[in-house]
């Protein structure tokens, strides 16, 4: 009797360890905050040695991104977009622009910004065309301002306490153990996530290079002088050519699905891109029909996927442009961990 009671004791307790170990597990995945630090720390030289002794460098304190400040005349040239064009695959139609409050697009010295809609596929797509007259203006923001763990904010909150002008989500880096984090320059994980995975770099020059992480160490990317790498992809569109297939997909994601993409038409003039879905007004796209979309409207050299999804979002000044949802039964942002700016 007495050993039946004592196993019986065993067992609740046991029991008792492994709920709490679940929970806690569960917990420290989806709940625990933790903040993280930086691998090692890179001045990055955006410019010849000699010019940076000249023009000293600010931080932001909000943030934490050291940036050069220069003198810079207004971006000149003309928009690069084809128009709108149709094959049998897809059907676009003309874009229009977006009418806000605050305008659909932004001209300073140093930025400019414009915001037009596209309906491909039965899709709503959003795509700004921005140029930059420095790198300076391109910058990613942390959720809360702090690298970590669970730590995520709603984009257009992250884009406000960084005071963007635009912004679109990033690759959700919080939601992985693993894959490069190269922000603004310092490098905070150097952990390759598989030996096929592509990730977007932004060159010091303003540049886009696709690498695949199990060919390069993150450290010598920082040390070339890199200021971003975000790990998610695939890579949509590289030296122009389209290099997704119809089959390819972002792990169990859904064919048709709301996308975040950026672009680079050429160093300093980039396209931030988001397409709405899941929903009955917008359809949502494949990888491929995304790719196919950018390559027959616009001249890029190369095009990046992003966390899509529910995380979907593209915030200008202060005001969501798309309808970012993670069911298609209500219209509200995702918190994410990350974000790209374009900003001061």
């Amino acid at each position: 009797m007495k050993n039946n009671r004592e196993k019986k004791m065993f067992y609740a307790l046991d029991c008792f360890l492994i709920a709490g170990l679940l929970a806690y597990t569960l917990l420290d995945t989806f709940v625990i905050k933790q903040t993280y630090q930086t691998v090692e720390a890179h001045v990055v030289s955006q410019v010849s040695a000699a010019e940076i002794a000249e023009t000293p460098s600010s931080t932001d304190s909000s943030s934490g991104r050291k940036r050069h400040s220069s003198e810079s005349g207004a971006v000149k040239g003309s928009s690069s977009g084809r128009g709108s064009s149709s094959s049998e695959d897809s059907e676009v139609s003309e874009s229009v622009d977006l009418s806000y409050p605050d305008s659909s697009s932004y001209s300073d010295e140093n930025i400019q910004i414009s915001i037009k809609e596209y309906t491909c596929n039965d899709t709503q797509i959003y795509v700004a065309d921005v140029q930059l007259s420095s790198i300076d203006y391109l910058y990613a923001a942390f959720a809360q301002n702090a690298y970590g763990k669970n730590v995520t904010d709603e984009t257009s909150s992250i884009a406000q306490q960084n005071s963007a002008i635009l912004a679109i989500n990033g690759d959700y880096y919080g939601a992985r153990n693993s894959g490069y984090v190269l922000r603004n320059g310092t490098l905070y994980r150097d952990t390759a996530s598989s030996s096929d995975q592509e990730d977007l770099v932004i060159n010091a020059d303003g540049s886009f290079s696709i690498i695949t992480e199990g060919t390069i160490d993150a450290s010598d990317i920082a040390s070339s002088g890199a200021l971003q790498v975000f790990s998610f992809g695939p890579a949509l569109i590289i030296d122009g050519e389209v290099s997704v297939s119809v089959s390819d997909e972002v792990g169990k994601a859904k064919a048709s699905n709301p996308r975040t993409a950026i672009c680079e038409i050429e160093p300093l003039h980039y396209l931030f891109v988001v397409a709405d879905g899941r929903t009955d007004e917008s359809e949502g796209l494949s990888l491929y029909e995304l790719a196919q979309f950018l390559q027959e409207n616009f001249e890029i050299k190369t095009a990046y996927n992003l966390d899509g999804g529910g995380s979907s979002t593209m915030v200008f000044n202060d005001q969501l442009v798309n309808n970012p949802t993670t069911s298609g039964s209500r219209i509200s942002e995702r918190s994410v961990s990350d974000v790209i700016c374009i900003g001061y």
